[in-house]
């Protein structure tokens, strides 16, 4: 029992199809010798070209009377979509770019207005303290110039006070001239 092998039909099913493989391809290769079976194949294909450029031609023809897409049209349509789907990508490359360099730009625009920020804010304090500055100045100002008027004033009275000196010496020197001159006369007249 164990000399007997099980049927498997796929083998059978193998060997009929090599037998006929071989058949087949001996049959073709006379064929393809023998020159009028190549003349006449070629005219067959000749004739089948014909008839299926003169199908597509009445499919077409049919296909827009009754405003179907033919092949050529699906054909189109799937070429633009692919030469628009470029065309978006290659956009969205640029707006990508964009975004980065606005991105770039916004934060340099950032940090030059916070500068600015800084240096009026910085002006400003400047601007408060010469603002208290000028204040002191005229308050200064204003106390030289009661300071002025009292020197003036003083002044004044100083100047008041030496003519009135200046007067009394005077009137001192007109006195002693007095004196002197009655003392002068009266030894030159001999008597006293």
């Amino acid at each position: 029992m164990s000399k007997e092998k099980a049927y498997d039909p796929f083998q059978g099913i193998r060997k009929i199809s090599t037998m006929w493989e071989h058949q087949l391809n001996g049959l073709l290769y006379m064929m393809t010798d023998n020159n009028e079976f190549v003349r006449l194949l070629s005219a067959g294909t000749d004739s089948h070209a014909r008839y299926m450029e003169l199908l597509r031609k009445r499919q077409e023809l049919m296909a827009g009377v009754m405003n179907i897409p033919t092949k050529k049209d699906v054909a189109r349509v799937a070429k633009l979509s692919l030469q628009t789907e470029e065309k978006i990508d290659i956009l969205e490359e640029q707006i990508w770019n964009l975004q980065d360099s606005l991105g770039s730009l916004n934060k340099e625009n950032l940090a030059m207005f916070q500068e600015i920020v800084n240096i009026v804010k910085e002006m400003k304090t400047e601007f408060q303290k010469i603002g208290l500055e000028i204040s002191e100045t005229h308050q200064l100002k204003e106390d030289f110039q009661e300071l002025k008027q009292e020197l003036a004033t003083l002044k004044n009275l100083v100047q008041k006070g030496k003519a009135k000196d200046n007067e009394k010496v005077k009137d001192k020197d007109k006195d002693k001239e007095l004196v002197l001159t009655a003392v002068g006369t009266m030894n030159e007249g001999g008597a006293i």
